[in-house]
């Protein structure tokens, strides 16, 4: 019976299960440890990020000739280069822009009220139920925003407190990131040494695989999200939208977040231009769509490929998933996350077959 595999299957989940058992009754021992990583997370996963998008830029540096030490450097001065120019001409003129976004607020809110006590005035056919609930939302708008403010106060106190953290996780990426850069090659070897040659060449593949997974998706996911910013701005630009570059850096930002991204870029466009101009409602949607088309047809495929190839369906609902259990933070890396989890099971489970097939071919 013990070579069934029913038998194996129920075994393996039993263990599983007892597993995540003694794990939750020895917390004490694991809680220090997660704490200690979470500690170092940030600035390696900062410097990972970096490391993916200045990786093809080192290795133009040596293409030419250059050192490998001196294309860091020349890596790295391009990057400083890069974050001058963004504070110097670009910051300056986004921030007075949410400066005064954030003055027009009240105002917004007040054109919405108004805009509600003009529908409920005129059109007497609209259902009760609906009615009620427009009532109970604009009665209780000061109370959202004192909720919104309460827990942006909330945050920023939170904030305050973990800086000296987040001070520190800066200062060490580009410590992190200089040594990832200069050491790329020496990971590989130094994780197989220690096994035989054939488990050495299986493990070699599967690091293979999951590097071409994060390098799809953290450079093609960044390329594409700038792309799409700044065809928005171009088109926000074109119909004259108050607020244009915020906006425009706001869809930036949320474009990293894959399917629900465009959507979340959205909408705070689409409030600005109501309230600027009714008919800016069809146009920023047009340009929204303009915009996720092209990079749909022509950026998307020629940058990310189908590397990752995830359905569309499969996706949300692993970012839905990972935004219950674990924020913002889990939306943001849930893609990547099980992208390299279905690579992994993927090359183990071929690993298995493979390794079957060749068992009954000896057999024969």
């Amino acid at each position: 019976m013990v070579h069934k595999r029913w038998f194996q299957i129920m075994i393996f989940f039993i263990l599983l299960f007892l597993l995540i058992w003694l794990i939750s009754i020895t917390d004490f021992i694991f809680i220090p440890v997660v704490q200690l990583l979470g500690a170092v997370a940030f600035p390696i996963i900062g410097a990972g990020i970096l490391y993916y998008l200045t990786k093809p830029v080192m290795h133009l540096f040596e293409r030419f000739k250059i050192n490998r030490v001196i294309s860091i450097i020349l890596v790295f001065l391009l990057l400083i280069l890069l974050i001058f120019l963004f504070v110097l001409y670009i910051w300056p003129i986004a921030e007075r822009q949410i400066t005064n976004l954030i003055r027009t607020i009240p105002s917004m809110i007040t054109a919405v009220e108004n805009f509600i006590y003009y529908w409920q005035s005129n059109y007497t056919n609209i259902p009760d139920q609906i009615l009620t609930a427009i009532n109970d939302f604009s009665d209780n708008i000061p109370q959202h925003i004192e909720n919104i403010v309460n827990n942006l106060f909330g945050f920023i106190g939170s904030f305050i407190g973990q800086l000296v953290t987040i001070i520190a996780g800066l200062v060490l990426i580009p410590f992190f990131l200089f040594f990832m850069l200069k050491d790329e090659d020496k990971l590989v070897p130094f994780i197989t040494q220690v096994f035989e040659k054939e488990k050495a060449d299986n493990i070699r593949s599967l690091l293979g695989k999951v590097d071409n997974v994060l390098t799809s998706f953290i450079q093609g996911q960044l390329i594409v999200s700038f792309c799409v910013g700044v065809l928005l701005f171009i088109g926000y630009l074109i119909i004259d939208l108050n607020y244009a570059l915020a906006l425009s850096l706001f869809a930036m930002i949320t474009n990293v977040i894959p399917y629900l991204g465009p959507f979340i870029a959205v909408a705070p466009a689409l409030i600005v231009g109501v309230i600027q101009d009714p008919i800016n409602l069809i146009w920023v949607s047009l340009i929204m769509i303009i915009a996720q088309q092209i990079e749909s047809t022509l950026i998307s495929p020629n940058v990310m490929g189908q590397a990752l190839n995830l359905h569309p369906l499969t996706i949300i609902t692993v970012i839905l998933a990972a935004g219950s259990i674990a924020g913002f933070v889990g939306i943001l890396f849930a893609v990547p996350f099980y992208a390299v989890l279905r690579t992994i099971i993927v090359h183990f489970y071929d690993t298995y077959v493979e390794t079957k097939k060749n068992k009954k071919d000896a057999l024969l």
